[in-house]
């Protein structure tokens, strides 16, 4: 009949509705994001996947408020975009919030597509990454934001060492936000235009009076080199998507999977004469152990983290014969490589992941013992240091150490010494294995005789040439079997790739427990 409406054609309606919600917040958002030099969430995950794998979830989930107004302005996404693609060939799952809409505010119906694709990386034993531009819970929806929240937390503890979770801060992320990518096993953060905070700077002047910038309090550099929240710092976007499929690259899918294997054509026999020299021969003389990683390992391609933070410790990622492989080292050009409360953090939290994730770990080891003063001891270096030493203990994916100089005090039990289950440890013949340093030794165990000679500093010399002689070196050590091999430099590279190959099948396990109680 004339008059009647007529009913809505389905697959327009479905047309219309996709249309609404591939625009997001429309076409002047968009240039909003694009002149702050932010992409769009789908402009990130198109540069994050490979190219045609991403298959959206729930891209026509509105939120369900009612209330101030909220009813007549539902967008289809509801300011997150979620589904699967591939990096690499290899299944992952995202999450992209969308700063266009609403602000990329959480609300019930966003947190729930969120707590979907965690499900399914679980469920699937893929790897998760969350790529974050939120200005927070959605104020409108009250509780129930905070409930998404929670949510939210809850998945990323159980899917914790289960799969690898990666967050991306793109933009804004405060508050009990922050919370979520904290749990998480990477932060990976895009300088000038991302940050980070439990509260902003408008709070801190109302409550201590301080006038703090949102870059200095939570900004990418701050947390590159004060906080150590953040592993990396990426110039933009793009820069930002590329380092988290370098990093996937070298990381299992889940923890019943081990590492992808690369093709390597850097031959494990290769001996470097140039590692002859480049430890020092005076002690005190610094030198970058940097140098030593990237000559031994695969085409000398190493994938450094929190490379601003506790620059003492180094932790990163690289491969032998396109294996990958767990780095730790002690920096000798930064505080003479001692370790103390962020090193002992920094790389502790490195090393649990790594043994999560059935990643060996490769330890280079030059380290004069724990950094000394009240600031280390009333920070509770006796508890933090533990950290280290709990996480080496517990570990049992193969571990091969090389001590390529000073290994003194609890420090070098605590470097994944074989009295903690290190399976191989290698030494220069620079290195000196003792309980402190040949000076400190000698002032404490003659002390009378060096104060009764009649040439004081003559006696101490005497005293330290035979202390180093004795003691400060590596074959004590390798007498009693603490040591498994003193090699020449040069032959590092192949020492590794055959221990790391001998190792491959290695099975160890922990007594049965619940969990344990490390020193948090």
């Amino acid at each position: 009949m004339s008059g009647e409406m007529q009913p809505e054609d389905p697959i327009a309606k479905l047309e219309s509705m996709n249309k609404a919600a591939l625009a997001g917040g429309g076409p002047r958002r968009a240039k909003r994001q694009h002149d702050a030099g932010k992409l769009t969430a789908r402009e990130r995950i198109e540069l994050l996947v490979d190219p045609g794998t991403f298959v959206e979830l729930d891209r026509l989930v509105v939120h369900q408020c009612r209330d101030f107004g909220m009813d007549a302005s539902k967008i289809p996404g509801d300011g997150v975009v979620t589904g699967y693609g591939r990096v690499d060939g290899r299944q992952v799952f995202v999450f992209a919030q969308d700063f266009t809409v609403f602000g990329g505010s959480l609300s019930s119906a966003f947190a729930k597509k969120i707590t979907k694709v965690m499900d399914l990386a679980l469920k699937t034993g893929a790897p998760l990454i969350g790529l974050n531009d939120s200005g927070g819970a959605r104020i409108q929806e009250g509780v129930e934001s905070l409930a998404g929240y929670a949510d939210i937390f809850l998945r990323n503890v159980l899917a914790s060492g289960v799969i690898p979770q990666i967050s991306a801060i793109m933009g804004p992320c405060a508050g009990g936000a922050v919370y979520s990518p904290a749990m998480t096993d990477f932060i990976f953060m895009v300088d000038k235009s991302s940050y980070m905070f439990i509260t902003g700077p408008d709070v801190i002047k109302t409550v201590t009076n301080e006038e703090v910038s949102k870059e200095e309090l939570g900004g990418a550099h701050t947390h590159a080199t004060r906080s150590g929240v953040s592993h990396l710092t990426c110039s933009d976007d793009a820069d930002c998507l590329g380092a988290i499929r370098e990093l996937l690259a070298y990381l299992p899918s889940n923890n019943y999977e081990d590492p992808p294997v690369h093709e390597c054509r850097d031959p494990a026999d290769r001996e470097d004469p140039e590692l002859d020299t480049l430890v020092p021969a005076d002690p005190k003389k610094p030198y970058d152990m940097k140098r030593i990683v990237e000559r031994v390992v695969d085409d000398g391609e190493f994938f450094e983290l929190q490379p601003e933070f506790a620059r003492n410790m180094i932790i990163g990622f690289a491969r032998f014969e396109g294996h990958p492989v767990g780095i730790v080292a002690n920096q000798p050009n930064v505080l003479a490589g001692c370790l103390d409360i962020d090193a002992s953090v920094k790389a502790a939290r490195f090393v649990q992941f790594c043994d999560c994730f059935n990643l060996p770990i490769v330890t280079f080891v030059d380290v004069p013992g724990f950094l000394p003063g009240t600031d280390q001891e009333y920070g509770g270096i006796i508890k933090h240091g533990a950290k280290l030493l709990y996480a080496y203990c517990e570990a049992t994916v193969p571990k091969v150490t090389v001590i390529t100089r000073k290994a003194y005090g609890g420090a070098y039990d605590v470097m994944s010494s074989k009295h903690i289950r290190g399976d191989i440890s290698f030494a220069f013949p620079t290195a000196e294995i003792a309980v402190m340093g040949p000076e400190g030794a000698v002032n404490i165990v003659y002390r009378k005789e060096i104060a009764q000679a009649a040439d004081p500093v003559a006696a101490k010399d005497a005293f330290v040439a035979d202390y180093r002689a004795k003691f400060a070196n590596p074959f004590k050590a390798a007498e009693l079997g603490f040591i498994d091999e003193v090699i020449y430099p040069r032959t590092t590279r192949q020492r590794l790739c055959a221990a790391l190959a001998m190792l491959r099948d290695k099975r160890d396990t922990n007594p049965p427990k619940k969990h344990g109680n490390p020193p948090l």
